[in-house]
């Protein structure tokens, strides 16, 4: 399957395609076109788009409120308090993907004590990754219960979170890592994938799903991958 990731999740809706929306927070922060004019920026000699919207969105109400069967609803949270108000009133067949590891944030994302969010009528309760130092809160995960996991979100830098084909041996380390320890792990590879050779790689080393972001910055080549994708897979 492939997942259209945020920000891009929140505005493309195609068959065969699973949108992730988000992320959203417990409470809004406001100034998500604010920050995107100031940070979003394309990075020539990284080949990528670095960012620093920090988590900006309307909140978790608005999110429920918009919420339609067939997409995943990514999930931040910024204090630890916060998690029983989001799970009472996130619905408990909703999908959703907890974003642990967004590195534009003011506040460390909190990344423990999440086992309350899973349960057996969500199809997806998603762990989505970072690229670096994953290892011990993984191992965390694991022992909660989660199995799906989404390798990875943006490679931190000084300028904010960086997207695009840097990201790849992150990535295929994240991969096999999981591999090697876990067996029973649904892995969504995403970093850099502009082809169907990019997703032929990734499965090749063990993933099972594969998510975009940063290739619908070009809408040419990103229909052009999609319809490619829709008639090889």
């Amino acid at each position: 399957m492939l997942f259209i990731s945020p920000p891009f999740g929140n505005y493309i809706n195609l068959h065969k395609t699973i949108p992730i929306r988000g992320s959203f927070t417990l409470h809004e922060r406001p100034g998500r076109w604010s920050q995107i004019i100031k940070t979003l920026r394309y990075v020539p000699h990284l080949n990528g788009w670095v960012n620093k919207i920090g988590l900006r969105n309307p909140g978790i109400d608005y999110a429920i409120a918009t919420y339609k069967k067939g997409q995943i609803i990514s999930i931040a949270i910024m204090e630890a308090k916060e998690i029983k108000p989001i799970v009472d009133k996130i619905p408990e067949d909703m999908n959703i993907e907890l974003n642990v590891s967004c590195p534009n944030t003011d506040k460390h994302v909190i990344n423990k004590g999440l086992k309350v969010f899973l349960n057996k009528k969500r199809n997806w309760c998603i762990i989505k990754l970072p690229p670096i130092d994953y290892k011990e809160n993984l191992d965390i995960y694991y022992k909660e219960g989660f199995r799906q996991f989404h390798m990875s979100n943006t490679l931190p830098t000084v300028n904010g979170g960086l997207s695009g084909p840097n990201l790849r041996p992150f990535t295929e380390r994240g991969i096999r890592y999981i591999n090697e320890k876990y067996k029973d792990c649904v892995i969504i590879a995403g970093g850099g994938i502009r082809t169907i050779e990019d997703i032929k790689y990734y499965k090749d080393r063990g993933a099972e799903h594969f998510s975009v972001s940063s290739l619908c910055f070009n809408p040419i080549s990103f229909m052009k991958f999609y319809w490619d994708y829709i008639n090889k897979f």
